[in-house]
């Protein structure tokens, strides 16, 4: 499952830093953090999306606290 969620992120470094985080998450297939647009592209396994999109989420903030993404 593909979804395009609406995010909030500081800086292009810090977008990629958790685009690079996201993607090492067990399930996640491809993951985009656009800072330009503040969009969060999540691929991932249909049957836990949820699960791992909190997952996604709270990596995110640890890396950038600022980081949230509207659901």
């Amino acid at each position: 499952m593909k979804k395009k969620f609406k995010c909030e992120i500081d800086c292009a470094n810090c977008a990629a830093k958790v685009e690079d985080a996201v993607r090492k998450i067990e399930g996640v297939t491809d993951a985009k953090v656009n800072f330009m647009m503040q969009k969060f592209t999540l691929e991932a396994d249909d049957a836990s999306f949820d699960e791992i999109l909190q997952k996604a989420i709270a990596a995110g903030k640890k890396i950038e606290p600022d980081f949230s993404v509207e659901i």
